[in-house]
């Protein structure tokens, strides 16, 4: 697509003029700016130019839309008519950093830790549900795929064991990433991790039969008994444990010679943070996660249905601020605490109620060919997983779409939260999100995904009369 300079610098008009640039990148469909005042954007103009597609401010960044294969024309315009030296990611996430209030700061570390392991937790959580698929009965015939035809035992085997792979080890991931994220070095992080989640170590999911039969096997430590025991499924720990380590290991690089570092910081730290790893943080850590785990169960156990309707109605708001990412490691706790987790399949239904409000938006404008297009492509992005589109580019755009997509998620939470549904893993975040639901609460959740889809989309053309009629939704 070719790009006009004009409408390039139509876009540095709107938000503020080049003065109001500090940093700017982008990534493969968004320039990503910090602003000096936000407040000088003019939106509505903003948004009315063809080259862009949507625009929202998260994290201290304001980020505009603009789709893959332009927006790198486009920034390398915006870089010559600004004078804006081009910026790396992280110089922009530091840019960001300085606007934000220390529960920013700390929503946006836990978010730069989780999403870069994203990837691998979705596709066990995909290969997963495939793998129940072929091993439960009752899904295509009383008996399963795999003792109907027993040839394709061994294949479900094997991607089970691909699937458990990630979940296993998964201190050893959120170990690289957040010593990548903390300053340090990520290979100690993995080995760190995997040290939490060692063979000789008691797992820690027979932790609560062993505690009942007596038999958790302990260490003597100079007279000061440990608990050898393992943190699989654990995110506290691994996290705590990382921030230590990373610490001793900046402390040690300024204060060690380079030519004795290789042989003294990676076993003076891994030491060090091993021992209070198992003597102080794990055992703290693996508490406060009980009763983060408690304290969520009792809180839906008591009232499911207002904890559903709230959880599913304030998500796709969570997402506007960034707050949603803290809930990733939530999921995952809940996952290696009680074996699944009641928030996701939420996500999951928010997000195919924002797609569907976004579809809805095609006969709203139907005589708008940029919405229409923007619409199609944002909706199915939304049913498969990614909602920053749909709600970016168009339900918060009109205002009403957002609302309707809220209601429609709210209703179809308390469903499938009334209803137990329970997620073993954590998938893709919209309709493929079958695939990591156990297939006896497919039922219950499948009338939770067609409230998801019919009422969003039917509030929005209701609600887009209304707003055609007065300045309620403008």
């Amino acid at each position: 697509m070719s790009v006009n300079r004009e409408s390039v610098r139509e876009i540095i008009e709107a938000i503020g003029g080049k003065e109001n640039i500090n940093t700017a990148t982008h990534c493969v469909t968004r320039l990503r700016l910090v602003l000096n005042d936000e407040g000088l954007v003019d939106k509505e103009r903003l948004e009315e130019i063809d080259l862009v597609r949507g625009s929202f401010s998260t994290n201290g960044q304001f980020q505009i839309v603009i789709g893959q294969g332009t927006v790198d024309k486009v920034y390398k315009i915006l870089a010559e008519e600004t004078g804006v030296q081009e910026a790396s990611k992280d110089d922009v996430k530091n840019a960001a950093a300085d606007k934000m209030n220390p529960l920013q700061r700390a929503v946006k570390t836990l978010a730069d830790i989780f999403i870069p392991i994203l990837p691998a937790i979705v596709t066990a959580g995909l290969l997963m549900g495939i793998n129940n698929i072929l091993t439960q009965g009752g899904i295509f015939m009383e008996e399963s795929v795999v003792e109907a035809f027993p040839q394709w035992a061994d294949i479900a085997s094997i991607i089970n064991l691909i699937a458990n792979t990630a979940f296993v080890f998964l201190p050893g991931l959120i170990g690289w990433s957040a010593l990548t994220r903390f300053g340090g070095s990520p290979l100690f992080g993995m080995v760190l991790g995997l040290m939490l989640v060692h063979p000789d170590l008691l797992n820690a999911w027979g932790y609560g039969s062993a505690q009942q039969e007596g038999e958790i096997p302990t260490w003597n430590l100079l007279g000061l008994t440990v608990e050898k025991v393992g943190y699989q499924g654990q995110v506290l720990p691994i996290l705590v444990a990382s921030w230590v380590l990373a610490k001793i290991e900046i402390w040690l690089r300024k204060r060690i010679p380079d030519a004795f570092q290789l042989l003294t910081v990676a076993p003076i730290a891994l030491l060090v943070t091993g021992f209070l790893a198992f003597t102080v943080i794990g055992p703290i850590t693996f508490t406060l996660g009980g009763w983060l785990v408690d304290g969520v169960t009792a809180i839906f156990d008591a009232v499911p249905a207002i904890g559903g309707l709230i959880y599913g109605g304030l998500y796709a708001p969570l997402v506007i601020t960034g707050m949603h990412h803290t809930f990733l490691a939530v999921d995952l706790q809940l996952i290696g605490s009680i074996g699944g987790t009641f928030l996701w399949p939420m996500v999951a239904l928010s997000n195919v109620a924002q797609g569907a409000a976004a579809f809805a938006m095609i006969i709203v404008e139907k005589h708008n060919e940029k919405v229409k297009g923007l619409a199609v492509s944002s909706g199915v992005s939304a049913w498969l997983g990614i909602t920053e589109p749909a709600m970016f580019g168009v339900n918060l755009r009109y205002k009403y779409p957002f609302i309707a997509a809220i209601i429609g998620s709210a209703i179809a939470g308390l469903i499938i939260t009334v209803g137990s549904v329970l997620a073993p893993s954590i998938g893709v975040g919209g309709i493929p999100a079958f695939f990591s639901i156990p297939s006896d609460q497919w039922l219950i959740f499948a009338i939770g995904m067609l409230v998801s889809l019919i009422v969003p989309f039917v509030l929005t053309l209701v609600l887009s009369k209304f707003s055609k009629k007065s300045k309620t939704f403008s």
